[in-house]
């Protein structure tokens, strides 16, 4: 049974959520709150699967989310929001929230939303997505252009086999070794891409497959004219 926390300071949406999810296999809803503080509180006492948090409430919501994932590593962070700005998404996603969902979607986006986020993927309302990638693969291009990147020859094959939408299990199997050791990667990968997720890391990659792939049509072309 997957637990979860559900902290908004609008009561009808709480009740409208455990009557959802009271309908769906699986999922139960374990606390529940209605600030900011809360969001620590329920992380501390109940260490929940996960965490639904809107964030128009009373209290820094973003700092909260920073700190329940300190006090509970293992707990995910769905933002379930009204808030469709751009810069709303990502300050949640760099707060450690992984999954930014908008309040306008449907139930069973939101229950998607929590399956995906406890499978360790990160999940972003379908007709937002694009916006949001977009802006934080500009992040990432800028990030790539700061600093040059190198992969060792087992990293660039895990970067290959995420940017074909592979699993971890998938890529741990393609490449006859233990998801344990597939995930350990996955952190080396973060932290030389300067990455917060999975999303972030699959994003500097192609960021970075599309640089090289400039420079080289460039270094072709100023060959071309030398010898024209």
């Amino acid at each position: 049974m997957v637990s979860i926390g559900l902290v908004d300071d609008h009561p009808l949406m709480i009740e409208g959520i455990i009557t959802l999810f009271s309908r769906t296999q699986g999922l139960a809803i374990s606390s529940t709150g209605s600030t900011a503080r809360d969001i620590i509180d329920i992380s501390s006492r109940f260490h929940p699967d996960v965490i639904i948090v809107d964030l128009s409430m009373a209290g820094d919501v973003y700092e909260a989310i920073a700190t329940s994932i300190k006090v509970s590593p293992n707990t995910k962070i769905v933002a379930f929001t009204a808030a469709t700005g751009v810069d709303s998404a990502i300050r949640a996603l760099d707060a450690g929230a992984n999954g930014y969902v908008l309040k306008g979607s449907s139930a069973q986006e939101l229950i998607q939303a929590v399956e995906a986020v406890r499978h360790g993927e990160t999940y972003i309302t379908q007709s937002f997505a694009s916006q949001v990638i977009a802006a934080l693969r500009n992040a990432s291009l800028r990030r790539v252009a700061a600093e040059a990147v190198r992969f060792s020859i087992r990293e660039d094959q895990i970067v290959r086999l995420l940017l074909r939408g592979k699993t971890n299990k998938e890529i741990a199997i393609a490449l006859k070794i233990s998801e344990k050791t597939v995930k350990n990667y996955m952190t080396i990968l973060m932290q030389k891409l300067n990455a917060r997720n999975r999303l972030e890391v699959v994003i500097a990659a192609q960021a970075l497959t599309d640089r090289e792939l400039e420079n080289s049509d460039q270094t072709s072309q100023r060959q071309q004219r030398q010898l024209s």
